[in-house]
């Protein structure tokens, strides 16, 4: 028979590059499953793996089984010191998303570093993880995952918007769940506040302070990526590649960048919503009250801000879950967000 309860710790890295998430959490699956998450924090990245992430998209496929190895032990060092200083005992697993420097579905790549077998050896906890490669084998894109998590957990809003390294959307059409990346936002935003000395666009100032390029914000409104229907994903290869060049090639200060890719971000997130729908935001751009005003000033819906762990923590926590429901040998990957063959639990499991 299977466990009710579960307690788990849901650990997150995302591509803003803000540092590792992680979560205690609770979960008792019922009929409709419930959660506590009494504990949550952010161990920021140092300036050296900042960097080493950042340019990872460029390393050889040697470089990358080298970052790959010393980010597993970091990453297996600071589980262990957050469950050593909380004193935590008794967890199920450590349900562990690791950090992606490779996201290309299309050519079916995708890499989360950190899911190497040595951090269940090193932190001595089973752990769930590399939850993404087995969709791409089932013909999918191995993104977003979050989305069966919004379902069984908040249900409630008629969309779930996450606004972190990139904008992405789920909702439930027809019984059927629906999910994609809508755009980037803190992965560009961070790399020019960055420019200006400052370590994000704090609510939205400096973009605040810009004016709009309409050449560029035309441009940035043309990628093609738009125009394809779900399922699809991003990865920062496609803002590398098909973004930045047209920001760069302005040579515009970066307030006006800032206020230019608000528009864009606003305009292209507000295309994705019905009027007079509720959305829980969540993620680090939730704190970006301008580009939230940008939002509400074009289309009449009810963003909801929930508790600061909530915006911080819910992609943490929703791996937490995927995490107990792949101990479950449950579907916690669904193929009608992926475009993969067939719903499947998707992880692997390594037993402490």
């Amino acid at each position: 028979m299977k466990k009710q309860s579960y307690k788990v710790l849901g650990v997150m890295s995302g591509t803003s590059l803000d540092g590792v998430d992680l979560a205690l959490c609770y979960f008792d699956i019922q009929k409709n499953i419930t959660y506590k998450m009494p504990l949550a924090k952010t161990i920021a990245y140092s300036t050296y793996w900042r960097s080493r992430l950042l340019r990872a998209v460029d390393f050889s496929s040697k470089e990358l089984v080298l970052l790959d190895l010393e980010y597993t032990k970091y990453l297996g060092d600071i589980i262990k010191t957050f469950i050593a200083d909380n004193n935590i005992k008794d967890l199920d697993a450590v349900c562990s998303h690791g950090h992606t420097v490779l996201h290309r579905p299309d050519q079916g790549v995708t890499l989360q570093i950190g899911n190497l077998e040595q951090i269940s050896k090193n932190i001595q906890q089973t752990v769930v993880c590399d939850f993404r490669v087995q969709d791409l084998l089932f013909g999918g894109q191995g993104a977003p995952l979050v989305p069966l998590g919004d379902r069984l957990l908040f249900s409630q809003y008629d969309y779930c918007l996450n606004l972190g390294g990139f904008a992405n959307i789920s909702k439930v059409s027809s019984g059927v769940s629906v999910a994609y990346d809508i755009c980037p936002v803190n992965v560009v935003m961070n790399h020019y506040a960055q420019k200006l000395a400052m370590p994000y666009d704090s609510g939205g100032e400096l973009a605040k302070s810009g004016e709009i390029l309409p050449t560029i914000l035309k441009q940035l409104d043309a990628l093609s990526y738009y125009r394809q229907h779900p399922p699809k994903s991003l990865g920062v290869e496609w803002v590398y590649k098909e973004l930045m060049p047209i920001l760069k090639a302005s040579k515009a200060k970066e307030e006006d960048v800032l206020r230019t890719c608000v528009a864009h971000f606003a305009s292209q997130i507000v295309q994705q919503l019905n009027p007079g729908s509720s959305v829980l935001v969540t993620g680090g751009g939730g704190y970006n009250r301008f580009l939230l005003e940008q939002i509400q000033a074009s289309i009449d819906v009810t963003l909801v801000l929930p508790n600061k762990t909530l915006i911080e923590f819910k992609e943490a926590l929703i791996f937490g879950l995927l995490g107990v429901l792949k101990l479950r040998d449950e579907v916690n990957c669904l193929s009608s967000v992926t475009g993969a063959s067939k719903d499947h639990s998707s992880g692997v499991v390594f037993l402490n």
